[in-house]
């Protein structure tokens, strides 16, 4: 079992940066990848990125590479998304979530945080 808690979100305006951080209990964390999804009001919650047990592995939404960076820290079971140049279409809940496989479809995850409001004013 695997508990989850964002954090970081806010209000930001675009051009800015933020950086989301997910709290995990369990002592398995480490061997569950990661992932980052976003979900816009009146949208289907969207993937984001994903990251690997080990880190050695990322995966990027074409709409985030080379703005965002997923990270991970075993040590403090902490996963971190770095979101910079903010775009206001970047506006949603962000939600972590973790599982045993490596995939960037929600259906493959199991376990959820409740989300975290990034909102990115133009």
């Amino acid at each position: 079992q695997v508990q989850l808690l964002e954090s970081g979100g806010g209000l930001v305006q675009a051009g800015g940066s933020l950086r989301l951080s997910c709290a995990a209990s369990g002592r398995t964390f480490s061997m569950h990848t990661m992932g980052w999804f976003r979900q816009a009001p009146g949208k289907e919650r969207e993937f984001v990125a994903a990251i690997s047990w080990s880190g050695s592995t990322t995966v990027y939404a074409d709409s985030v590479k080379g703005r965002f960076t997923i990270s991970r820290d075993n040590a403090k079971n902490t996963v971190y998304l770095q979101m910079n140049s903010l775009k206001p279409e970047d506006t949603a809940v962000y939600y972590c979530a973790a599982d045993m496989v490596t995939s960037t479809s929600s259906y493959e995850y199991r376990y959820w945080g409740q989300g975290t409001q990034v909102t990115v004013s133009s």
